[in-house]
């Protein structure tokens, strides 16, 4: 029945059905609205604003094209029709092949299309490989370094600026960039192993992170926000779950960030006894296999969230800290990851000096509370197949029960 009916409305009702399909698909409409955390087409940073004109540069010019070669086709298939039988065998008529006006003229406006699309894409691409001559003095500078699968952000200005005494720290901080919002923000893109590529749909366009190649990215903020970032190049078992964020603070508050992650690792003096009884633990639960580890009420202010990590947590149980704190050297968690003023010296893993204050975990997988750390800590290969930290523990026959999970958490989520 349906080959039976005459062509145009064959293809109205296959376009019909692919429609209805793809509004049944989405019932909440999330699909029209494009706002998503890594939308493209909502901006908030003055290249990503960039980058999205020439988008659209791009579909007007597309729009142009075919609505004129649509509507030629059209009169073409109108006036030249077979209306009849006799039409059906009649002489075709006079061609236009060989016209050289009308191929000049074709020629003339494809060259045309083509350059009105690539002065604007050109011009992006050189905005947003470097920051702007005229804005390089204010310009703030940060070293991205990606490693199987997460990142590490250094500030090199503030790095410089740690004292010889040693009573601060150099601002090393991972899979959380914080920025000062409105300023530009010059990104040197480094990777230790494989390709990688930074990409924050909000701010900026994805750039590659080549071995032994020294890349760069410009990126400026409007406002205070926070922003879902990601690598965008395969690179591995975890490459769909190597993510990231950034936080972009205006001047004051960025400032009072730096002044605080530049302090050595936060002591916390035992006063009582160890216990598990802490608010937090009453429900030491199991996960499910691919759960989601952001809850909703982190998605309504993350940045009201990420203000209230710096803050120590309510109830801190001090012994129980301290007993996390031996454990974390007894496991040989030093030999990866580094506590500045504390223990460790590893670099293969993320600092965590200060990892009480970032919102997320596991390179922006799980919100870092409690419940999620733990998952996290009690068997990270159930999280992110194939990470480092799983390795070790098959390798180095590390096992961790109920106890010393919290109290590693404990200390942990202490470290503001």
């Amino acid at each position: 029945m349906f080959n039976s009916l005459p062509p145009l409305a064959r293809w109205g009702r296959a376009f019909f059905a692919l429609a209805s399909i793809t509004l049944l698909s989405g019932c909440d409409f999330n699909f029209w609205r494009m706002d998503g955390h890594q939308s493209t087409m909502v901006v908030d940073g003055s290249v990503a604003r960039q980058q999205l004109e020439v988008f659209y540069v791009t579909c007007w010019v597309s729009l142009v094209v075919f609505v004129i070669v649509a509507a030629v086709l059209a009169y073409a298939m109108i006036k030249f029709r077979a209306r009849n039988e006799a039409d059906e065998h009649a002489e075709p008529p006079p061609q236009g092949h060989g016209n050289p006006l009308i191929e000049l003229g074709l020629i003339g406006a494809s060259v045309l299309s083509l350059v009105i699309i690539a002065v604007p894409t050109l011009k992006a691409i050189w905005s947003t490989y470097d920051v702007p001559e005229a804005e390089k003095k204010d310009a703030y500078e940060v070293t991205a370094t990606a490693y199987q699968w997460w990142f590490r952000f250094e500030y090199p200005s503030e790095i410089a600026a740690v004292n010889a005494s040693g009573a601060k720290a150099p601002v090393i901080a991972a899979n959380e960039l914080v920025i000062p919002a409105g300023r530009p923000i010059r990104i040197n893109l480094r990777t230790v192993d494989v390709i990688h590529s930074f990409w924050v749909p909000k701010l900026a366009g994805k750039v590659d992170m080549i071995p032994n190649r020294a890349n760069f990215i410009f990126v400026r903020a409007d406002k205070p926000g926070y922003f879902w970032g990601q690598c965008a190049e395969f690179c591995g078992d975890s490459h769909a779950v190597m993510r990231f964020r950034v936080v972009a603070l205006d001047k004051k508050e960025f400032a009072e960030w730096v002044e605080q992650q530049g302090q050595l690792a936060r002591n916390v003096a035992a006063t009582a006894v160890a216990t598990t009884t802490t608010p937090q633990f009453t429900a030491l639960r199991k996960f499910a296999q691919n759960e989601a580890g952001i809850t909703d009420k982190f998605e309504v202010n993350p940045l009201e969230s990420w203000r209230t990590k710096q803050l120590p947590e309510k109830d801190e149980n001090t012994a129980l800290i301290a007993k996390g704190r031996q454990l974390f050297s007894a496991k040989t968690c030093i030999a990866c990851h580094s506590i500045r003023g504390h223990d460790g010296a590893g670099v293969s893993a993320p600092d965590l000096t200060h990892v009480g204050s970032r919102t997320t975990i596991a390179a922006g997988l799980l919100e870092n509370n409690s419940q999620q750390l733990r998952r996290w800590i009690r068997d990270p290969g159930s999280v992110k197949p194939g990470n480092k930290m799983a390795k070790a523990y098959l390798e180095n026959k590390i096992s961790l029960n109920d106890e010393e999970q919290v109290a590693l958490v404990a200390y942990l989520e202490s470290l503001k």
